[in-house]
């Protein structure tokens, strides 16, 4: 595990953010970039693990979350009818499980040997563990607690991503109902390293050379960064998102995007929906789909899901490569 990993890795980040350009920008720089295979359909992912086979890099996939109950997720389409007037858009009707093409996407890693694969939302089957390290694939399992852990090291993967609640989109957590988000990248990287001898990838609120190093210091083989590259020249951001970043002033945990936790960037539909918010990944984040889509279109950032971790202020725009270099610089 120890050979692949640099000391910087370039999170994956559903829904856009994460590109081949991005990716390759990374490696070019010295740092490992992983692809997301969250939300996209196998043929897409194909063609992005095609886009770096060239260089060292990463796939991320969801492990498939169980069916949600449906009358919670019900309330949630009447009380969000408000919204499809505001967009004048149509709620798709409710749909409450999904596994998203969770074993087209495991065979996609496993026949381009992919080299690191990550999982996020649950800890996969040991089976097909062993099976993608048959493949050559050495596989990571995303935590947010030491409890999580010790189920992830079960499996037998060849290392452990502690993610801290100060990290930017979906928490990884395996408990939904009582994630609240206010563990730190070192505590949460300090407790795991207390259960296990795995390798260790620390990740949430870097934004400095100083947090990076502080993790490095403390144990991590590597750390984790994603909202640092979010404004960066390769990655697929929507403008009204890059545009948020530079004015945000908050970040909050909400549930009212995906109805599972994620950390955004505070704005109109996380004050109106959070309360009300079911846990239910993904019915609704299908629900809020058309939503978000109609405000992309817009340029309204208020609908959006503006997923940014604590250090968000720290972040400008620029080439993956200057970043890079801005969060290994030593004083």
């Amino acid at each position: 595990m120890r050979d692949l990993l640099p000391d910087l890795v370039v999170a994956p980040m559903a829904g856009g953010p994460s590109t081949p350009a991005l990716v390759t920008a990374a490696a070019q720089a010295g740092a490992l970039g992983f692809l997301a295979a969250g939300y996209q359909t196998p043929p897409a992912v194909e063609t992005a693990l095609r886009a770096v086979a060239g260089v060292p890099h990463g796939l991320n996939i969801f492990v498939p979350t169980p069916p949600a109950a449906p009358e919670p997720i019900e309330r949630y389409r009447d009380l969000l009818q408000a919204e499809a007037q505001r967009y004048d858009i149509e709620l798709p009707p409710v749909r409450l499980s999904d596994d998203d093409h969770f074993a087209a996407k495991i065979e996609l890693a496993e026949a381009y040997r992919v080299p690191l694969v990550s999982f996020t939302f649950g800890v996969p089957d040991r089976r097909i563990v062993a099976r993608l390290q048959a493949a050559g694939c050495r596989i990571l399992i995303t935590v947010t607690s030491a409890r999580e852990a010790v189920q992830a090291v079960a499996v037998a993967p060849d290392g452990l991503i502690a993610q801290g609640g100060s990290a930017g989109g979906h928490a990884a957590t395996l408990d939904a109902a009582r994630y609240r988000g206010d563990s730190s990248a070192g505590s949460v990287l300090a407790a795991v390293r207390k259960v296990t001898d795995l390798p260790v990838i620390a990740a949430g609120g870097t934004g400095s050379a100083a947090d990076v190093a502080a993790l490095l210091d403390a144990g991590a083989v590597a750390v984790q960064a994603g909202t640092a590259f979010l404004l960066a020249d390769e990655a697929g951001t929507r403008p009204a998102h890059r545009a948020a970043l530079l004015a945000g002033e908050e970040t909050v945990v909400t549930r009212a995007f995906t109805g599972w936790p994620a950390r955004a960037l505070r704005n109109r539909f996380t004050d109106t929906y959070s309360a009300a918010a079911p846990i239910g990944y993904p019915a609704v984040h299908h629900l809020t789909a058309p939503i978000r889509a109609a405000a992309a279109a817009r340029g309204d950032a208020e609908a959006l899901n503006l997923w940014a971790g604590t250090a968000f202020a720290t972040v400008h725009p620029g080439p993956a490569a200057d970043m890079i270099a801005r969060l290994r610089q030593r004083t």
